[in-house]
């Protein structure tokens, strides 16, 4: 066939409730077969029934049931047992091995702590911190200052 991925069913009947991110149990479990790791992904027709999957990638090793990570704008909304909202896209994996540990049926963080190390809606929020400049003698200044996550160097 034609198609890039492979449709992926719900195991259980499920209701989003809130907008929080949920994770609804598929119909597979791993590991997929042929070395191959997939991303799930949301079907586009998922999408307009306002549920929105969160893209994920799967490892080849991985041997637990395929959770299905989705939220949603307007709850409460119903997801029947088998309906078809997500997809595996297959790829074949190009990053070397760095050790011999086998992830096994432990998903979401069994590669260690995601490193985020300041993640702030520059939107809402501007990322600010107050600064003190000093001079000769007892001159100083306290002013708030912008900070910019994406410089090496800051010009005063």
């Amino acid at each position: 066939s034609s198609s890039a991925g492979e449709d992926v069913a719900t195991a259980i009947d499920y209701t989003v409730a809130d907008t929080k991110v949920h994770c609804i149990p598929s119909v597979l479990n791993g590991p997929l077969g042929a070395g191959l790791c997939v991303l799930l992904l949301g079907r586009s027709s998922t999408s307009r029934k306002a549920v929105f999957v969160l893209p994920g990638v799967i490892d080849a090793d991985f041997t637990g049931n395929i959770g299905i990570m989705v939220q949603t704008c307007a709850p409460p909304i119903n997801i029947p047992k088998g309906s078809k909202i997500a997809q595996l896209v297959p790829f074949e994996s190009k990053v070397p091995h760095a050790g011999q540990e086998v992830r096994g049926d432990h998903g979401w963080g069994s590669t260690g702590q995601p490193q985020i190390l300041l993640a702030v809606d520059i939107l809402k929020h501007k990322p600010e911190t107050r600064v003190t400049l000093k001079g000769p003698g007892e001159w100083a200044v306290t002013q708030s200052m912008l900070v910019d996550t994406g410089a090496d160097i800051t010009v005063i």
